[in-house]
C-alpha cells in the first residue's frame, strides 16, 4: 500500500481494435503490473509516485503484449484504447491512451443541476501534437487515421504502427474528489458518436433520480440504481444506431 493512502480502488475501460486480444490482455494485465510498481515505503510524493507508477504499468503492459503478439505465426495485430481511473482516498488518478472518456458528474447545490467536468484528453491523429509525432516518426495522417487505418494516436499493442508514432505513453491527470461529486462515467466512443457528454451523465442522474424517487423503489440500493441506470444508457446508444462497441462503467462516488 501506498504510505500515507488508506483506500485504493482501479477502474478501467478497454476498446479493443483489430481484434480483442490486446483489450482482454489490458484487462486482465494492467493493474496487476501498476500494483507491482506503486511504492511501498514511506518518503517522496504520492501524486509523483502514482503518475510515475501508471507510466511505468503502461509501458511494461505494452511490451508485454507486444512481445507476445510478435511470437504468433502470423503476428496478432491487436491493439485497444485505455482509460483507466485509480483513486487514492480522496483523489482521482485518470490515465488515458486514444479516444476513450472519462466524465465526473458534479452538482451544484444551489440549482440542483450538474457540471460535466471532462477527466480525459481524447488522442487523435488530427490534433496537431499528434500527428506532429506521427509524422517526424515516418508516419503519415490520411482521411483523420494513422496510414488511412488506425484511428487512434496512442494506444497498446498495435505493433505494426509502433514505428510510425502510435506511442504508449497515457495522459495522466489528477482530480481531487468534492462533496459535490455523484460519479464518474467511463466509456469508449461508441456511446459518443450518439450522445454528448452532458447528455450521457444527465442520462446516468435522470435515471437515479428517477429511481430514488419512485414509491416502492425507496429500498433499492445505491448500486442496484446505478447498475441499471448504466444499462439503459449503454441500450439507449445501441437503439439510437451506434454501431461501434459500446462500453460503460460507471463509478458511485460515497461520502
Amino acid at each position: 500500500m501506498l504510505p500515507n493512502v488508506s483506500r485504493l480502488s482501479y477502474y478501467a475501460v478497454f476498446d479493443g481494435h483489430g481484434g480483442s486480444r490486446a483489450a482482454r490482455y489490458a484487462a486482465h494485465n494492467l493493474h496487476r503490473n501498476l500494483v507491482k510498481k506503486l511504492p511501498r515505503g514511506d518518503g517522496g510524493s504520492v501524486d509523483k509516485a502514482i503518475k510515475k507508477s501508471l507510466l511505468e504499468a503502461f509501458k511494461q503492459t505494452d511490451e508485454e503484449f507486444l512481445k507476445q503478439a510478435a511470437s504468433q505465426k502470423p503476428a496478432w495485430k491487436d491493439g485497444t484504447t485505455a482509460i483507466c481511473i485509480l483513486v487514492a482516498d480522496n483523489v482521482l488518478y485518470i490515465a488515458n491512451l486514444g479516444d476513450s472518456r472519462a466524465l465526473l458528474c458534479r452538482m451544484n447545490e444551489e440549482t440542483q443541476k450538474a457540471t460535466v467536468l471532462s477527466l480525459s484528453k481524447e488522442h487523435n491523429p488530427t490534433q496537431y501534437e499528434e500527428r506532429m509525432r506521427i509524422q517526424r516518426a515516418g508516419g503519415n495522417v490520411r482521411d483523420g487515421r494513422v496510414l488511412g487505418v488506425l484511428e487512434v494516436s496512442r494506444s497498446l499493442g498495435d505493433g505494426q504502427y509502433k514505428r510510425c508514432g502510435v506511442i504508449c505513453t497515457p495522459e495522466v491527470k489528477r482530480c481531487p474528489v468534492s462533496d459535490s461529486d455523484r460519479f464518474v462515467l467511463l466509456a469508449c466512443d461508441g456511446l459518443f458518436k450518439v450522445f454528448s457528454a452532458e447528455e450521457a451523465v444527465n442520462f446516468v442522474l435522470g435515471h437515479v433520480q428517477v429511481s430514488a424517487s419512485d414509491e416502492g423503489s425507496q429500498k433499492e440500493d445505491m448500486d442496484a440504481r446505478y447498475e441499471s441506470a448504466c444499462h439503459r444508457l449503454a441500450n439507449e446508444a445501441v437503439r439510437r444506431g451506434a454501431a461501434d462497441n459500446v462500453t460503460v462503467l460507471v463509478v458511485q462516488i460515497l461520502h
